[in-house]
């Protein structure tokens, strides 16, 4: 029964991690032909192809750190290593959050209509908005990349010190969590702001509503609709980037446990499923990505048919 659970939920690792680069993998390449098809690229779709990009990266990187925790022991893991594994999974992971957030931002300005003055100097300026929001984020990436750095060098001292193994392995369980807890805080930010936008989506869905009370019931404008659409973008980060913090903040109170216990393998699955989850759901919200995968398919299945057509 054990080693059916295993398998199981190695199957399940195993097809997230391909769906999520699949997902992204074909979202980036849609946008990517469309630019060298019309020369000229939206900024929504410039966002969502920098954003499926950084999340191959993040997918690849957590399979890496994942890989590295199952082949090599505490001992084992040189500073150099560590401090690679690190870094280049908090740049994914932080460029994954700010551009998810950077697209809230993009769909709250583009659909809302507030009177207020600063919100009407933002709706002009959208792009700029989101052009300054990625600059305040590769400056708090820069900050949270040196204090990262600090906590690496302060392990490193200790893991090349004449220590025990089981000294090692606290030591190595400390510094995972002081690394995580470091990450969260930084990435609370993009976070509230997310937050913040659903909620200011929903007002202005809600005052729009009531100006639209005067129609028939249950008619839907064109308003109505990308409201709903913007809030179910908005949505489903919120939910999955909250199961995967989660996750991640179990797994790091799990590390000194066996990294092939049941738990560490759920969690893992789960965590995965933040960046492959979320980029079907930006494929089936976009009506170019939804239209680009619908032709994909009725072209496969043409070409299924061919092929079993030409079999004798």
């Amino acid at each position: 029964m054990s080693h059916i659970l295993h398998v199981t939920l190695t199957f399940i690792l195993s097809v997230e991690f391909i769906i999520g680069s699949l997902g992204n993998g074909f979202m980036a390449l849609v946008n990517i032909m469309d630019l060298v098809k019309r020369r000229k690229i939206s900024s929504v779709d410039q966002i969502l192809t920098a954003l499926a990009i950084s999340r191959i990266t993040l997918l690849w990187s957590l399979i890496a750190s994942l890989l590295v925790s199952y082949i090599y022991t505490a001992l084992m893991i040189t500073g150099k290593m560590m401090r690679i594994i690190k870094i280049f999974w908090t740049v994914t992971n932080h460029l994954s959050i700010w551009l998810s957030t950077c697209l809230s931002i993009f769909y709250f300005l583009k659909i809302t209509n507030f009177s207020n003055c600063v919100f009407l100097y933002l709706k002009w300026r959208v792009k700029k908005v989101v052009s300054v929001t990625l600059l305040v984020s590769l400056l708090i990436l820069f900050l949270n990349i040196l204090v990262i750095n600090r906590y690496i060098d302060v392990w490193i001292d200790g893991h090349e010190a004449n220590m025990s193994y089981s000294a090692i392995s606290s030591k190595s369980a400390q510094f995972s969590r002081l690394v995580l807890l470091v990450n969260t805080m930084f990435t609370l930010i993009p976070f509230t702001v997310s937050l913040t936008m659903f909620l200011l989506l929903i007002f202005s869905l809600w005052r729009h509503l009531k100006n639209m009370r005067h129609n028939a019931e249950g008619s839907r404008d064109v308003s109505t609709t990308a409201h709903v659409k913007a809030l179910q973008t908005v949505v489903a980060f919120l939910l999955l980037y909250t199961v995967f913090f989660l996750s991640l903040l179990s797994l790091c109170w799990l590390v000194e446990f066996k990294q092939k216990s049941f738990i560490v393998l759920f969690l893992q699955a789960v965590g995965i499923a933040f960046p492959s989850a979320h980029s079907c759901v930006l494929i089936l919200e976009n009506r170019k990505l939804r239209q680009s995968l619908l032709s994909m398919l009725r072209w496969m299945r043409y070409r299924l048919k061919d092929t079993k057509c030409s079999i004798p």
